[in-house]
């Protein structure tokens, strides 16, 4: 069974930084490209950012670029969000994705509120 089990987030002010972690099991996490996604209050999810299986390959997208980071321990099957300079319009449910064989499996979310 895949699990994808997010943790880190809280509350930050501003321009303040939060690491987020996802720890999987159930599948080979070695062989899979994993994401992040977040779903702000009101509106849908968003990509947050994508790492391929051996880091060769990120993506952000332009509204995080320069301020987040994705990585990944295979040895220890996580994926890490690296967050800084955090703006109130980053707060959010954030949320591991993973596709395998057109199924789309998602963790259960941590939250962030980013506020003064």
């Amino acid at each position: 069974e895949v699990q994808l089990v997010e943790s880190g987030g809280g509350l930050v002010q501003p321009g303040g930084s939060l690491r987020l972690s996802c720890e999987a099991s159930g599948f080979n996490f070695d062989d899979f490209h994993m994401a992040w996604v977040r779903r702000a209050p009101g509106k849908g999810l968003e990509w947050v950012s994508a790492v391929n299986w051996n880091s060769d390959t990120i993506f952000y997208p332009e509204s995080v670029k320069g301020r987040f980071t994705i990585s990944r321990d295979n040895a220890k099957n996580t994926v890490y969000l690296q967050m800084n300079a955090l703006r109130p319009e980053d707060t959010a449910v954030y949320i591991c994705n993973l596709y395998m064989s057109g199924v789309a499996y998602y963790g259960q979310g941590t939250q962030v509120t980013v506020s003064s």
